[in-house]
C-alpha cells in the first residue's frame, strides 16, 4: 500500500504542474525593443556603416577595440578568416572597405 501512495503522490504533483502551464500560457505575441545607440559603437569614419553592419553580427565593437593596433595585412587577414573559418557573410567590396577602416580607425601605422 505504502509503495503505491509513493508512485501516485509524485503523479499527482506532475499532473497539478502540467495543468498549471497549460492555464497561464501567455496569449497572443510579445515584442521586446532593444534599445539603440547605447553601448559602444565603432569609432566614426568611412567604413564605420560596413564594419557595423557586418561584423557586429557575431561580436561587439568593443571587441574590435580591444585588439591590439594592426597594420592593413593584419586586418586583412583577420577579416579573411573571419570570412572563411566563421562563416561571416561579408560581400568582397565590404571586406576590403572594412579592412581600409580597421587599419585607418584602429591600425597602426
Amino acid at each position: 500500500m505504502r509503495s503505491s501512495w509513493l508512485f501516485f503522490v509524485p503523479l499527482a504533483f506532475a499532473a497539478a504542474g502540467i495543468a498549471f502551464a497549460e492555464n497561464s500560457a501567455p496569449q497572443g505575441t510579445t515584442t521586446i525593443a532593444l534599445p539603440t545607440g547605447v553601448g559602444p559603437t565603432f569609432k566614426p569614419g568611412p567604413g564605420a556603416k560596413a564594419a557595423g553592419k557586418y561584423c557586429t553580427t557575431c561580436h561587439s565593437s568593443a571587441y574590435v577595440a580591444i585588439q591590439p593596433p594592426l597594420n592593413a595585412t593584419q586586418w586583412a587577414a583577420e577579416v579573411t578568416k573571419m570570412r572563411k573559418v566563421y562563416g561571416a557573410s561579408i560581400p568582397d567590396d565590404a571586406a576590403a572597405t572594412i579592412v581600409q577602416y580597421l587599419t585607418t580607425e584602429y591600425g597602426k601605422p
